[in-house]
């Protein structure tokens, strides 16, 4: 007996050894597991923070984008007006389609009359106050 005495010692300090390392894992996964938790509790209230800022961010867009779509309605004036427009446009199409590829006259003077120029009065320097113009040599130039 006296033989297993320091063998029974050996394994009890051993097995108190193992013990103490088990409650020094057990308190460090404790430890962890209330980081974690401390983690996702953070993690929580920002997803929340930005799930919120999302929703602000597109209702606002989605005001905005109706304001763009039918905030406002053009006056019936304005869109007679732009239905005449549109209307002389089609019309009037035809004619210049012909002259600008170069088979009819300019659509604005008509098929008979050629564009008009405006006819220019001839000047005298007197009428303007100007000094009369030299009159052009007959003599022929010295060498």
């Amino acid at each position: 007996m006296s033989a297993s005495v320091p063998q029974e010692t050996e394994l009890f300090e051993k097995h108190e050894d193992i013990l103490g390392r088990r409650a020094e894992l057990l308190e460090q996964m404790e430890s962890l597991r209330e980081q974690l938790k401390i983690q996702r509790r953070q993690q929580v209230k920002e997803s929340e923070a930005e799930l919120h800022r999302n929703s602000s961010l597109l209702q606002d867009l989605q005001t905005i984008e109706g304001r763009l779509r039918g905030g406002r309605r053009p006056r019936p004036q304005l869109l007679a007006l732009e239905t005449r427009y549109w209307a002389s446009v089609e019309e009037s199409l035809p004619a210049w389609e012909h002259f600008l590829l170069g088979r009819g006259p300019h659509p604005a003077h008509g098929p008979a009359q050629p564009p008009r120029r405006a006819r220019q009065e001839a000047s005298t320097a007197r009428g303007q106050g100007l000094p009369p113009r030299p009159k052009p040599s007959t003599a022929p130039p010295e060498r």
